[in-house]
């Protein structure tokens, strides 16, 4: 048996025991959790009324790293003892977006720890092709971060940042951390991070932004014009909200890139000034075959992750990690499995 962190029902969660999973697929692998951590979706799932749908008895969890303990009899691409990281996404491959190799708009799409039995518990299992070699240099507390960062570098790959780039981040939560650091590791300039709370304000600058900005102390168009001479070259709304905001921040032939998502937020477009002044706009999703690109990055060390810890906790005691991260007191939160 095994203690394991279950969406028991709406606005439920509980711990309870678990039986240990076994391999039923020839093409799957059992994996032994290292390192689990609490995501801003698994926080969604458990309000009330969910914020993010799930399904009810499911173990929670999807950004995770562990070892191989067993393979399927057909697995080729690892073995026991390999150190993977995860990627939570499980997609059909069959469907007209998968053969074309948007994997992140799959029509029959799933993901561990919200639709399926996730990490939050000390065994996992998953397809094989779901997992992904990480060196053992990596310590386990950063390569969890593999399966938000991957999703900052889908929404990366959709944009052109040039050396000293004039760059706004909306929102210093986890994701709006990793993009500053992004920024920062593709030479942009000056990285301006924009957010409400002065916790968040203060690890955005150790992410590597330069200015940040609290719009309740400042004007931050007329902040981000006097920064910028003319508008920042890339804005990224990691909030869901603020696109009409963002268009005021941008300058003539800048890019914006849509991270955050808010179904219920429905601002007014010009959209004129989109054509007027040939604003790029791209909206990003999840992660798109980006795995191997994060492992390069984490293999290589470019990025400063480690300083988005701010707490640890045990699996049995996971539920004042939830809190922490509820009340906005923490950045990034690792959950020790345990034995």
């Amino acid at each position: 048996m095994m203690l394991a962190g279950v969406f028991a029902e709406i606005g439920k969660f509980s711990l309870q025991e678990r039986e240990i999973p076994s391999i039923r697929r020839s093409d799957e692998v059992l994996i032994k959790v290292e390192a689990a951590s609490i995501c801003g979706t698994d926080i969604h799932i458990l309000a009330t009324p969910p914020g993010h749908p799930a399904t009810e008895g499911i173990i929670q969890g999807h950004e995770y790293v562990g070892k191989v303990a067993e393979i399927g009899t057909d697995v080729t691409n690892v073995k026991v003892g390999d150190r993977v990281v995860v990627d939570p996404t499980l997609t059909c491959g069959y469907c007209d977006y998968c053969q074309m190799g948007y994997v992140n708009m799959c029509e029959h799409m799933s993901t561990f720890g919200i639709f399926l039995d996730g990490c939050w518990t000390s065994y996992s299992v998953v397809p094989a092709r779901n997992v992904h070699k990480i060196s053992d240099t990596v310590p386990p507390e950063i390569a969890v971060f593999a399966e938000p960062l991957s999703c900052v570098i889908n929404g990366m790959d959709k944009l052109s940042v040039r050396p000293g780039d004039n760059a706004v981040v909306w929102g210093a939560g986890p994701m709006g951390q990793m993009f500053i650091q992004m920024l920062k590791a593709s030479g942009a300039g000056n990285i301006i991070a924009i957010d409400l709370s002065d916790y968040r304000l203060h690890y955005a600058g150790k992410s590597g932004a330069n200015k940040i900005v609290n719009p309740k102390a400042h004007d931050v168009a007329k902040y981000v014009k006097e920064a910028t001479k003319i508008g920042a070259d890339v804005v990224i709304d990691c909030v869901g909200s603020l696109f009409d905001q963002s268009l005021s921040l941008v300058r003539r032939g800048g890019q914006i890139l849509l991270v955050g998502m808010n179904q219920h937020a429905l601002p007014k477009i010009k959209q004129n000034d989109i054509t007027r002044y040939e604003v790029t706009v791209k909206g990003t999703y999840i992660s798109n075959h980006s795995f191997p690109k994060v492992v390069k990055v984490m293999e290589a060390g470019l990025l400063h992750l480690d300083r988005l810890i701010t707490h640890r906790v045990p699996l049995a005691n996971i539920t004042e990690g939830i809190e922490v991260m509820k009340k906005g007191e923490a950045i990034k939160v690792i959950v020790n499995p345990g034995e």
